[in-house]
């Protein structure tokens, strides 16, 4: 397989017993690269205008309130291009695709399966709808109850009301931004999926050049148009975006994760680590371990 058409295969924490998975996480950026999982994704942002979305085919810059539906297995990404907000607010929800097989062909649910063959290419709500629903997402996913079989119906309501969104429209290739050519997703995406493969190990400018015909110079003007920031922080924003992850999901030593996450140095590791979130990694580990759940 040409490598630039190469596309990560996510494993996602929704395990078989959960229904559904929500995770609320702020950001001050985008480093994932384009990639897919078969869990259907709903994914809501704040705060986000000038950063484009990639679903399959469709690239578009996005407005400050974004909220889209992705089938399972559709190819996906962020990029943070032009967004100059370091306070970007997500709420992510991922369920299986099978939850909903018993009753997907029942009356009630015509309109919901409906919106899901529309989200095979990615389905992106009206601004009304999504001013809308914002009180609800927002209740499901700061519930300090997430176990509870409420937050279950509550999802299924949200899903029910978006279902009804005639604004609503599908994304496909007549999106594209302008300017932004076929050839520079697939170097983004190769070059992003390199740095997120190899993160743990020393990276040179220079093989990352290498990788996608380019000069050292020529690299960091291509990043530097299309995510805002430069090899070396879009290296360290993707060694920290792994680092909350650690962070939250495991019990692993501050010290331990910063080794892990491809840091050489601890002091270094901390420092950039409250530059980009704001807090350090102790503060950061005490105050969002609970914004994630499962039911």
């Amino acid at each position: 397989m040409d490598r630039a058409m190469d596309v990560l295969k996510e494993l996602t924490p929704l395990s078989d017993e959960d229904c559904f998975l929500v995770m609320q996480r702020p950001k001050h950026g985008f480093n994932y690269p384009l990639h897919i999982h078969p869990e259907f994704e709903l994914n809501y942002l704040e705060n986000a205008s000038g950063a484009i979305r990639i679903v399959d085919d469709s690239i578009e810059e996005m407005d400050d309130l974004d909220l889209v539906l992705i089938a399972g297995n559709t190819k996906h990404a962020y990029s943070t291009h032009k967004c100059l907000c370091n306070n970007i607010f997500e709420i992510t929800i991922q369920f299986h695709h099978s939850l909903f097989d018993s009753l997907i062909n029942k009356r009630h649910f015509q309109t919901m399966k409906n919106m899901f063959a529309k989200a095979s290419q990615g389905l992106v709500f009206s601004k009304d709808m999504i001013i809308r629903i914002q009180p609800e997402l927002k209740k499901l996913s700061n519930d300090e109850k997430p176990d509870s079989f409420h937050n279950l119906l509550r999802l299924i309501e949200i899903l029910k009301i978006l279902s009804l969104d005639n604004k609503a429209r599908p994304l496909n290739a007549a999106n594209k931004i302008s300017n932004y050519k076929s050839n520079d997703s697939d170097r983004l995406g190769c070059l992003m999926l390199y740095l997120h493969e190899n993160y743990q190990q020393q990276i040179l400018l220079s093989d990352a050049a290498s990788l996608i015909n380019m000069s050292e110079a020529s690299l960091n003007r291509f990043l530097k148009k299309w995510t805002g920031k430069t090899f070396v922080d879009n290296l360290n924003d993707i060694r920290i975006a792994e680092a909350v992850c650690r962070l939250i999901d495991t019990s692993d030593s501050i010290s331990e994760i910063c080794y892990k996450c491809g840091f050489n140095n601890l002091s270094n590791f901390n420092r950039l680590f409250k530059n980009r979130k704001g807090n350090t990694p102790t503060e950061y580990r005490e105050k969002y371990a609970r914004t994630r759940f499962r039911i």
